[in-house]
């Protein structure tokens, strides 16, 4: 925990989990209680992944963790919506019981993990606390019993891609972040660089990291370079200075409204105005 706390990333996911032994969980809680309460100023980046609903763990580990005040809660292996409405009533009880303001504790929600949730990826529009949707392949395979999830080159293979596909859309439609999965070989960085670049080209807003030498390359590659503001700032001016065009002519070819919305969120991300 205090290594990943120590590092880079925007968001620090303390896992109870797959990484805690059923019978270690126990123990497990107030060693993640402690290590949140005894960090007040990092609060808001240190978020926990509890056990799915569909156990008999996930009540345990929010009565445990919540009096710390976790910036927030990424909960695995929905089968869809009811599941964070169901996740919302426990917190709202908890935050009332910890005097945490109602509402205040943002979810993550994991939505390909199970068969049955890959037909609710599009649900989450006005989801109860939901700010991010993610995905996973391991457990999706395990789900429908495959026994790989990737093609002979290593790629991904059909319904894994689908479920990609299906968290972009999904977490559009909902209008909150989508949060590519992980690269489970912490070795290959270059690898890690292509893919988080491609991602982000297809729309994620971020990645998922297991070792905190992935998260360097995951954050340059999703932040927008020099050359990428300057061209989104030239278009934004192009339109500004051109208040009635639909389309403009621009290096040689045709912009239209499509491509101001693109800079504009680029320089959104960038934190600029």
């Amino acid at each position: 925990m205090a290594k990943a706390a120590a590092g880079e990333a925007d968001i620090v996911l303390i896992d109870l989990e797959d990484a805690v032994a059923p019978g270690a969980k126990a123990a497990a809680r107030p060693l993640v209680h402690d290590f949140i309460k005894a960090h007040p100023a990092e609060r808001h980046r240190l978020w926990v992944r509890v056990n799915p609903l569909d156990g008999p763990h996930t009540l345990d580990d929010l009565v445990a963790v919540m009096p710390a005040r976790p910036g927030g809660i990424m909960l695995p292996k929905v089968h869809g919506r009811q599941d964070v409405e169901r996740l919302d009533r426990y917190l709202e009880a908890l935050e009332v019981a910890n005097g945490i303001g109602q509402g205040a504790t943002p979810v993550i929600v994991l939505v390909t993990e199970t068969a049955e949730s890959m037909f609710h990826t599009g649900d989450y529009k006005g989801a109860p606390r939901v700010v991010a949707l993610t995905w996973g392949a391991e457990d999706l395979a395990d789900s429908i019993g495959a026994a790989s999830n990737r093609n002979p080159d290593g790629a991904y293979s059909f319904t894994y891609e689908l479920a990609r596909s299906l968290t972009v859309l999904g977490a559009a439609a909902a209008g909150v972040a989508a949060v590519e999965t992980i690269s489970a070989d912490f070795h290959d960085l270059e690898a890690l660089k292509s893919r988080a670049e491609k991602v982000r080209r297809d729309g994620f807003r971020g990645m998922l990291a297991i070792h905190p030498a992935q998260v360097p390359v995951i954050n340059a590659a999703f932040t927008p370079s020099e050359a990428e503001v300057a061209e989104a700032r030239e278009i934004v001016d192009l339109f500004a200075a051109n208040p009635g065009q639909g389309a403009i002519g621009w290096r040689g070819g045709m912009l239209d409204r499509p491509y101001l919305a693109r800079a504009e969120r680029l320089l959104r991300q960038a934190g600029m105005p």
